[in-house]
């Protein structure tokens, strides 16, 4: 795929006699004296007295040393020059720009007398790893990054606060995981921001519909090359749809864990820089206010932040983040019964991508006013929690009211309709006229004889003429089984061997759960049914997930997981699927109803899936990483994906106990 380079010799890989000449052995230490007293040098813990050397042989001044410590923690990649033109890149444009933002909120740290401290853990990209085994770590990845961001922030106990500087789709997650894990510091996240649209370009979700889209004989060469080029308007920022990455920082916002009107804000632009700075001041004053990120995380703002996600039409992976932040922070998780009574409460209020039905790109929903005008119509629909506080130091009901009269809400929304002529209230809607434009509520919870645990469909981006004047999709078609997702894309596209994918198909991607694949994400398949012209008449279910870009019937999280037990690992080719999701009653029901191609009654089916072993070729992958298996194995014993795929100390540790119990009395 990519041209080998020549080699280059030898003697450069050695190194010189000349480099060696040219060392130094020894230096002149800084000038001046450490703040020390008696008192400190007899009582202080000598880490913090080294570390005042170490602050100090960093360059730092030995008379700015009293000061306030502050971390700041981001996901930021790459290697920009000072032109800000690539070095080495990052492995997305997400991170690629947020160390300017790290940059403005430390100068706005030390001009206000703190010590800054910045520390780094990069994130991956789910688009750059779609349909290879990068996935794999995907998920885990998000686990293991909070654990590592947490023993940053730990390994400074001097820190008075923390500051989070995060973007896309597991990073930000993983960074809210952090700062929620330490409550009991003042905290503040700076989402990361989108990506412009580019004129005359296919947006970054819709290119990753290419290969199936040439596949299929339906664009040329010329212009996948053309489009595949010109998807991002800027180079920094998260995609310009309301995916995993934009609906992690409405989520963020809506916690009351980022400033108002932070989400979505257009990288690289004035607009998005300054949240550096107006980050670290509002740090500040959490500080001086007294008020610990505990104080913030409140069961109230883990409702706001659900119903915000509903309002938005957010990304199904978020049911997976959600619940994890509530258990980093010690609040009790959502059930199923709450996400359902909190949907049931509110229509999708945004229209986006990819939702639709217009689908505006996210900086469009930054204009129209983002999260801070969402809960206006919550607030007046009696749903919001007003009293809780947020990183403003104050409550949230004080910083709408300063939102609805407030100059920069009327700038953004004049910008909107003057550069764009899009109507702000086209993008963001009032209940009334969402349910007129057919926007209905966001997620629903199929259950049936296929996902007897449950499963998750985003109902809000079936496509609405697939759906009956009493709110409810129906289909029922055949299966085609696949334990690999490389062979159900090449169904897709067309290629290969076996019978392409069809209308009125039911693709069954089995063995993608945790313990299979690290509970991969299917984007490539989702993104080419979308793109594709019949691809709204195949249905999809799978024990792994989806992309928060992905749209149609897509049902996923189906539990048990094929490998452990779950009948979705029984399916065959050609058996009858029936998939009925009510949008209107956010209930649903996904169900093996025939064999063969022939319809049998219930009992029959229960009998069929019963008796039957499990799909021949199901086994976790054979490339699937030690680190990832240990990942599935613990998340697990702590509950699994419907707990959010969390580390539960206490579980891990009593399952662990009782196996080593059992097998004493084995030996």
């Amino acid at each position: 795929m990519h041209r080998r380079l020549d080699a280059p010799p030898l003697d450069a890989v050695l190194g010189s006699a000349s480099a060696v000449a040219a060392g130094r052995l020894a230096g002149e230490g800084p000038a001046g004296r450490l703040p020390l007293t008696p008192d400190r040098l007899r009582e202080e813990p000598s880490g913090n007295l080294f570390g005042l050397t170490q602050n100090v042989g960093m360059g730092w001044s030995p008379q700015a040393l009293e000061g306030p410590q502050y971390v700041i923690v981001s996901t930021h990649g790459g290697l920009r020059s000072e032109d800000g033109s690539p070095v080495a890149l990052g492995y997305h444009t997400g991170h690629w720009e947020i160390g300017l933002r790290v940059r403005a909120a430390a100068e706005t740290l030390r001009a206000a007398g703190a010590i800054p401290f910045a520390a780094y853990c990069s994130d991956p990209c789910d688009g750059r790893t779609q349909g290879t085994t990068g996935m794999f770590d995907s998920l885990p990845y998000r686990n293991d990054a909070a654990v590592v961001m947490r023993r940053l922030i730990r390994s400074l106990p001097t820190a008075s606060g923390v500051i989070g500087v995060a973007t896309c789709d597991k990073g930000l997650p993983a960074t809210m995981l952090a700062l929620a894990g330490c409550r009991d510091l003042p905290g503040v996240i700076v989402p990361g921001g989108v990506t412009l649209p580019a004129r005359g370009g296919e947006d970054a979700g819709q290119v990753q519909s290419l290969g199936a889209r040439f596949a299929r004989d339906l664009v040329s060469l010329d212009y996948a090359a053309t489009m595949g080029c010109r998807a991002c308007g800027s180079a920094g920022g998260g995609c310009q749809f309301l995916g995993t990455a934009a609906t992690s920082q409405v989520v963020a916002e809506a916690f009351g864990l980022a400033l108002p009107h932070s989400a979505l804000a257009p990288s690289g632009e004035p607009v998005w820089l300054e949240l550096g700075t107006r980050s670290a001041l509002a740090l500040l004053r959490l500080d001086a206010l007294g008020l610990p990120l505990k104080g913030i995380l409140t069961q109230h703002a883990l409702e706001n932040a659900m119903l915000v996600h509903a309002a938005f039409g957010g990304s199904t992976n978020l049911l997976l983040h959600i619940p994890a932040i509530a258990h980093a922070a010690g609040l009790r998780p959502p059930t199923v019964e709450d996400w359902i009574r909190v949907n049931r409460a509110t229509p999708r209020l945004v229209d986006a991508l990819p939702n639709g039905p217009r689908g505006h790109p996210t900086v469009q929903v930054f204009m129209a006013g983002g999260v801070p005008e969402v809960m206006l119509h919550l607030r007046r629909m009696g749903l919001l929690h007003g009293d809780v506080l947020t990183v403003t130091g104050d409550t949230l009901d004080a910083t709408l009211d300063w939102w609805a009269a407030s100059e920069r809400r009327r700038e953004a929304r004049a910008r909107l309709a003057a550069a764009a002529a899009v109507a702000p209230d086209d993008v963001i809607m009032g209940p009334d006229a969402a349910r007129r434009a057919g926007m209905t509520s966001t997620v629903v919870f199929p259950v049936g004889n296929l996902a007897p645990e449950g499963a998750v469909i985003k109902a809000t981006a079936v496509d609405p003429s697939l759906v009956g004047d009493d709110q409810v999709y129906r289909h029922r078609g055949p299966a085609r089984v696949f334990v690999d997702e490389r062979d159900a894309i090449r169904a897709v596209k067309g290629v290969g061997t076996g019978r392409p994918i069809r209308p009125g198909d039911v693709i069954v991607l089995i063995g993608t759960g945790p313990s299979g694949t690290g509970m991969q994400e299917t984007a490539q398949i989702t993104t080419a049914l979308r793109y594709l012209p019949w691809g709204k008449h195949v249905a999809l279910l799978t024990d792994g997930r989806f992309s928060g870009f992905s749209s149609g019937a897509c049902v996923g999280h189906i539990g048990p997981e094929a490998l452990h037990g779950g009948p979705i690992g029984r399916v065959r080719d050609d058996d009858l699927i029936e998939i009925v999701i009510d949008r209107g009653m956010l209930t649903g029901s996904v169900d093996l109803v025939g064999a063969a191609g022939q319809a049998l009654d219930a009992p029959a089916c229960a009998v069929l899936l019963g008796e039957r072993a499990p799909h021949p070729g199901l086994a976790p992958h054979a490339a699937l990483p030690a680190d990832t298996r240990l990942w599935a194995a613990l998340q697990r014993a702590s509950g699994g994906t419907w707990a959010g795929c969390v580390y539960d100390v206490d579980r891990i540790v009593a399952t662990l106990e009782a196996g080593l119990h059992s097998t004493k009395e084995v030996t």
